[in-house]
């Protein structure tokens, strides 16, 4: 797939703001995790538990940790660009919120059912329905998503994000184990670099080397990027892939982990997580 379609939260000042936000959170004393109503139930928030230092980017609608799905041209256009089929949890580029359907909460737990839009047009797409489930465990936010597309079109393969994730452009610096077993510093530009990963997980951290780690089994593949404009707009991002293709009665499914601390503590969490 083009880098291009892994920019879709790259929007310029000006464009209308999103609905007013009503957050939901989730808070086990050592971190908190927050989701966002009127963005698809989409994740903005996680820090440490008391913290106001919020590690993730939640700029607009489609820069939360999220679902998003890519399918064939469409004759869309998403601010001037062609763009293609584009379920996005979130919303669309012009802040219009997706739906969200059904919410079940408890004290460290969250499930919520939405009704994604299309990235370019704002239209519902109610062909393909998202589901997550969240749950705190000690410092680890545990997510699982799913995906039910009930389409009748099939579309090509593409590189799915799974998930899509936008950090504070504090964390600069990926970090990763290489396939040749090397632990790899990087700071990728625009647009997206892609790498492989010899181990199930991968951190942006500062130049303290604290940071925010994603472990992600389903996958040995990440594209990234950073934007350094020196505005609002800047992030760090990254997403593990798959290349799949939507495809009537198509069900998809996975989970990943989020954790914070320093290098040396989110390797040796991800050691015990194997």
């Amino acid at each position: 797939m083009s880098p291009k379609c892994f920019v879709i939260a790259l929007l310029p000042l000006g464009l209308p703001v999103q609905a007013a936000e009503n957050w939901h959170y989730l808070d086990n004393g050592e971190v908190r995790l927050g989701v966002n109503l009127n963005a698809g139930a989409c994740i903005g928030w996680f820090s440490r538990s008391g913290s106001k230092d919020n590690l993730l980017n939640a700029y607009d609608v489609g820069r939360y940790v999220q679902q998003s799905y890519y399918g064939d041209e469409d004759g869309s256009d998403w601010n001037g660009k062609p763009w293609r089929y584009n379920p996005v949890q979130g919303g669309s580029w012009k802040n219009a919120p997706a739906e969200v359907v059904e919410t079940k909460a408890e004290a460290t737990s969250f499930y919520a059912k939405t009704k994604p839009r299309h990235w370019a047009t704002g239209a519902f797409t109610p062909e393909c329905v998202m589901e997550e489930w969240l749950r705190l465990d000690g410092g680890l936010a545990r997510l699982k998503f799913k995906m039910t597309y009930t389409g009748t079109q099939e579309h090509k393969p593409r590189h799915q994000e799974l998930p899509a994730l936008f950090v504070t452009p504090k964390l600069d610096t990926l970090v990763f184990v290489d396939v040749e077993k090397r632990l790899t510093r990087q700071q990728p530009g625009f647009p997206n670099e892609y790498f492989k990963v010899g181990e199930p997980w991968c951190a942006w951290i500062d130049q303290n080397g604290q940071g925010l780690g994603l472990f992600m089994p389903h996958t040995t593949q990440i594209t990234c990027y950073r934007v350094r404009n020196g505005n609002k707009g800047d992030c760090s991002y990254l997403a593990p892939i798959q290349t799949f293709a939507l495809k009537p009665g198509l069900v998809f499914e996975y989970e990943v982990v989020l954790t914070i601390g320093s290098l040396e503590e989110l390797r040796a969490v991800f050691a015990k997580l194997k």
